[in-house]
């Protein structure tokens, strides 16, 4: 069941003088990669089923700063972040769900000492609210009924903020079978994207990091590989795509999943 919303700027509900529950921070990914895209599309169609009051900040939204500042541009970083939490106080914003990990560790963790407070939650945090409080259904049997599923750990939802098991219970409402790779949770491989990585030339090695992680994937014989990260997914689809496994394994963000697994798309 494919259909068509208008997703409300910040603005224009400021103007009616009303607040969003929440704020959906887009991402830079989000905004403009085709692929991340369909990922930004995805969880919105979820929060308008769900009935969450949502906006988005659109042309007022600019990069969190993440990449300039692991790069070591620390003073870009911090004019990419202030002009952020001005706007962000400028509309008295207290929450905010992003589907992007980077964005997601930033605004929580490192715009605070700029002025910048709020409660951030990573979009499956949600996805996993909705699904218990009953607000989110999904269809049983579906696209995903007994498929083999693992979950790859982003390095910014999992060693750097714990979060390890709300991704793996939102997976676990559907009629799936949930593996794990051999290297996971605390111990699972970065996608090779962090850091500033995806933006610069490689370092010289002898196997790309997203290659060595793509072997944990067709290892674990998923048909899916879960992601929840925009950098990852990009990662894990190259050296899918690389291994020539595309037509035995999808890589799809969390939300792709749960949309399609709810009828949403």
């Amino acid at each position: 069941m494919s259909q068509s919303f208008h997703v409300p700027l910040m603005a224009d509900l400021a103007a009616q003088g009303e607040k969003p529950d929440v704020l959906f921070w887009v991402g830079c990914a989000g905004s403009f990669d085709q692929r991340a895209q369909r990922i930004t599309k995805a969880f919105a169609k979820i929060l308008h089923h769900t009935g969450v009051k949502f906006a988005v900040l659109g042309l007022e939204e600019t990069c969190t700063g993440d990449p300039a500042r692991r790069a070591g541009n620390e003073f870009l970083y911090q004019m990419q972040a202030l002009t952020n939490i001005a706007t962000l106080n400028a509309y008295e914003i207290t929450k905010i769900v992003t589907a992007c990990p980077h964005c997601f560790n930033t605004l929580k963790n490192e715009y605070p000492e700029l002025g910048g407070n709020y409660e951030v939650m990573h979009h499956t945090q949600l996805l996993q609210q909705l699904i218990n409080e009953g607000r989110l259904k999904l269809k049983d049997g579906g696209a995903f009924k007994g498929k083999r599923i693992t979950y790859h750990d982003s390095c910014y939802l999992g060693r750097a903020n714990g979060i390890y098991e709300v991704p793996r219970q939102v997976l676990e409402a559907l009629d799936a079978e949930l593996v794990e790779m051999k290297r996971c949770k605390s111990r699972g491989l970065c996608c090779g994207a962090g850091g500033a990585q995806m933006f610069k030339e490689d370092e010289p090695g002898n196997k790309h990091v997203n290659m060595e992680r793509t072997e944990d994937v067709l290892q674990s014989k998923a048909q899916v590989v879960a992601a929840a990260c925009p950098f990852c997914n990009t990662m894990l689809t190259d050296g899918v795509k690389y291994n020539d496994k595309q037509d035995e394994v999808q890589v799809l963000d969390i939300a792709e999943i749960i949309a399609q697994a709810a009828d949403l798309v």
